[in-house]
C-alpha cells in the first residue's frame, strides 16, 4: 500500500473498532472502557523481552506488508540487534509455507481453515500444541471498477454475487439498472479481475457475497476464486492495476489498491440505502464484530458484518491475523517472536494510521497481549 495519503480514511476506522469492546463475554470482544488506543497506558508499560532468534522469518498477506514492515521497524528500535524477514506471498503461500515449518509465523487475511485441514496441520507443525489467529489489523475492501462516465455506481450483496459468477454480463443489467437509475449504464461487457493467486481477500470477499446475496452466491468461499468467470491476476497490486488499464473491468480489493490506482468505488446498498466507502460507515459496520475463537484464539465473526443491514454501515471488512504456535517453538524462536509480536501490538501500531490501517483499541490490544504473554 502506497501509504500516506490514506491515513484519514481509516482515523475514525480505529474509533469504530472500539465498539467491538462492548460485543459480549469470553467468546466476544473484550468488555471495557473505550478510552485508548495503541500507545496508551498498556503499549507503554508493556515492554517487549528482547534476544532470542536474532532474524524471524514470516511469509503472507500482501495487504498487511506494510503494516508489517512498520512493525520491523519498531521491533529494530526496541530490539538491538534483531530483525524479521517478511516475504508478501500472499495469504495461502503464507500458510501452506508456516505449516510446513518453513517460516516461523504467517500472515493471513483469513484464519486458519479447519474443513481444508489448515487447522490440524498447523496442530502438527505446532508439535500437537494448537495455532492461534491473532489480528493485528482492521482495513475495508473496495469493489473498485474503471467504467467512463459512471463514478457513481450502487451494488449490493446480489448484484455483486451475480457480476462476479458470470450471471450479470452487461453493465446496463436490468439489476444493475434498478440500483442506478440516474445513471447512462453502457452497453458495455463487465470483465472481471480476481486474485489468481489463493488469497484471504479473496476468501473474505467470497464469505461476504455468500452471506449477503440471499442466495444468489453458491460457489462457496475459500481463498481461490471460485466464481468461473474473468481474468485473474496475482496479488493486491495485479488486480488494481488490471482494473485501471480496462473500461468495464471490476474487481475486489484493500482500499488503498484502488485509491492508488485512481479506480471507482462502488457504494453498496445493504437495504438502507447506499452507502459509500469511509472511516465512519466501515466503523458502523465493525460494531457488531464478535471472537468466536476460544480462548487465545482471536478469530473474529464477520457474519454479522457481512449481512449487516445497519443504516449507514458497509459491510466489506477485512481482518489480518498474525498465525502463530501457542507452544511448540524452540526457547530461541519461541522469544523472538514474542518480542516481535509484542513490539507490533504496542508501539508498532503508533504508525498504522499514517499507513493506511487501523491500529488496535485498547480493549481489544489488551487481548492479543494476553495471548502472546502465553506463547510458549
Amino acid at each position: 500500500m502506497k501509504t500516506q495519503r490514506h491515513g484519514a480514511v481509516f482515523g475514525l476506522l480505529a474509533a469504530g473498532a472500539l465498539l467491538l469492546t462492548a460485543c459480549g463475554s469470553d467468546n466476544n470482544a473484550p468488555t471495557g472502557g473505550t478510552s485508548a488506543t495503541a500507545g496508551s497506558t498498556t503499549a507503554a508499560a508493556v515492554k517487549p523481552e528482547c534476544g532470542g532468534k536474532p532474524k524471524l522469518s514470516a511469509e503472507g498477506s500482501s495487504a498487511q506488508k506494510n503494516a508489517v514492515d512498520s512493525f520491523v521497524q519498531a521491533y529494530k528500535a526496541a530490539c538491538a540487534g534483531q530483525d524479521l524477514a517478511y516475504n508478501a506471498s500472499g495469504s495461502g503461500a503464507g500458510v501452506k509455507n508456516f505449516n510446513a515449518g518453513q517460516v516461523d509465523f504467517a500472515g493471513s487475511d483469513s484464519a486458519l481453515n479447519k474443513d481444508k485441514g489448515e487447522v490440524d496441520a498447523a496442530a502438527t507443525r505446532c508439535k500437537s500444541n494448537p495455532a492461534w489467529n491473532l489480528p493485528l489489523v482492521f482495513g475495508p475492501v473496495a469493489i473498485g471498477y474503471k467504467l467512463d462516465g459512471v463514478k457513481d455506481l450502487v451494488v449490493n450483496g446480489d448484484v455483486t454475487a451475480k457480476i462476479f459468477n458470470g450471471t450479470i454480463k452487461k453493465w446496463n443489467d436490468a439489476a444493475i439498472k434498478a440500483l442506478n437509475s440516474s445513471a447512462t449504464l453502457p452497453d458495455k461487457d463487465i470483465k472481471v479481475v480476481y486474485r489468481s493467486d489463493e488469497a484471504g481477500t479473496t476468501d473474505n470477499f467470497q464469505k461476504y457475497l455468500k452471506t449477503a446475496s440471499k442466495g444468489a452466491w453458491t460457489q462457496g468461499d475459500g481463498k481461490a476464486f471460485k466464481g468461473g468467470v474473468g481474468e485473474g491476476k496475482e496479488k493486491s497490486a495485479g488486480v488494481a492495476q488490471a482494473v485501471a488499464s480496462v473500461d468495464g473491468a471490476v474487481t475486489y480489493v484493500e482500499l488503498s489498491f484502488a485509491q492508488d490506482n485512481k479506480l471507482s468505488i462502488a457504494k453498496i446498498d445493504a437495504g438502507q440505502g447506499a452507502v459509500e466507502l469511509s472511516d465512519t460507515t466501515v466503523g458502523k459496520a465493525i460494531e457488531g464484530a464478535k471472537i468466536k475463537g476460544e480462548g487465545n484464539d482471536l478469530v473474529l465473526d464477520l457474519d454479522s458484518i457481512y449481512g449487516t443491514t445497519a443504516s449507514g454501515a458497509y459491510p466489506l471488512v477485512l481482518a489480518t491475523y498474525e498465525i502463530v504456535c501457542s507452544k511448540g517453538y524452540d526457547a530461541d524462536t519461541a522469544k523472538a517472536v514474542k518480542a516481535f509480536l509484542t513490539v507490533a501490538a504496542t508501539t508498532g501500531q503508533d504508525s498504522l494510521t499514517a499507513a493506511g490501517y487501523a491500529p488496535l483499541p485498547k480493549a481489544f490490544q489488551d487481548k492479543v497481549l494476553t495471548a502472546i504473554k502465553a506463547i510458549a
